[in-house]
């Protein structure tokens, strides 16, 4: 891992940009912390940025709350490179999503792969992350639902997990939900156009964690209000720290 640049931002919180290998990635650390602080990898949905603004803001207020929070553009995500048909898939789901249309094989063809190219670069970043000394463990997940179903099934160093919507999930990981076990958090928008309602309740019944917890907002899909991030670093606090 190759720290690439480094601020300190105004609430104390230190930035880090790192590259390892192919991957690109930002870690966030607290201002200040005596001993290792627990790590949280916080994914955007469906390959989005790193940089993406709404997440860079859920990392600072986690990393303030005492986390260490790292984030990646895996591969097919954010600025990596992306296939023709990648790119044509992406566009072809945007546009039936607009016009109202089923979009299951258009998401399931590009969705799907995307999630199995993405989780070694999760794992192999992991790996990295804690080498460092600043981070200790444990680890959770916050984010990307369809991402965070397979690795909290592949990856048993996360001890908990926090997932956005779920409407539209991958069958393959419709199907890995009930193999899923560590403390979770599932949010739901009540009236996000982009993520049918009904799916993502049944999506929350098929987890096979005995701990699990639905918190519904009204409002569409960008309508997450604020304090839902800082019940998140709540919940983090009860099987992390």
């Amino acid at each position: 891992m190759h720290f690439t640049s480094e601020q300190r931002l105004d609430d104390g919180v230190l930035e880090r940009e790192f590259t390892l290998g192919e991957i690109p990635g930002t870690l966030w650390t607290p201002g200040s912390a005596s001993a290792p602080v627990p790590l949280i990898l916080m994914a955007h949905n469906n390959g989005l940025p790193k940089a993406q603004p709404r997440l860079v803001a859920r990392a600072r207020l986690s990393a303030a709350s005492g986390y260490a929070v790292a984030s990646i553009d895996a591969a097919g995500c954010g600025d990596r490179p992306r296939s023709a048909a990648d790119e044509q898939a992406r566009a072809d789901l945007r546009r039936a999503m607009q016009a109202g249309e089923r979009v299951d094989e258009i998401f399931e063809s590009f969705v799907g792969p995307l999630v199995e190219k993405a989780v070694p670069d999760w794992r192999t970043t992991l790996d990295a992350l804690l080498e460092l000394p600043e981070i200790g463990g444990p680890v959770g997940y916050s984010g990307w639902t369809a991402l965070g179903i397979r690795l909290a099934v592949v990856e048993p160093r996360i001890a908990a997990a926090g997932f956005f919507a779920g409407g539209y999930v991958p069958q393959a990981q419709r199907e890995e939900a009930r193999q899923v076990t560590v403390p979770l958090l599932l949010l739901l928008q009540w009236d996000d156009e982009g993520n049918p309602r009904q799916r993502a309740l049944d999506l929350f019944d098929a987890f096979g964690s005995k701990e699990k917890t639905l918190h519904a907002n009204l409002g569409g899909h960008l309508g997450t209000p604020w304090f839902e991030r800082e019940d998140g670093d709540r919940f983090f606090g009860r099987h992390l720290k």
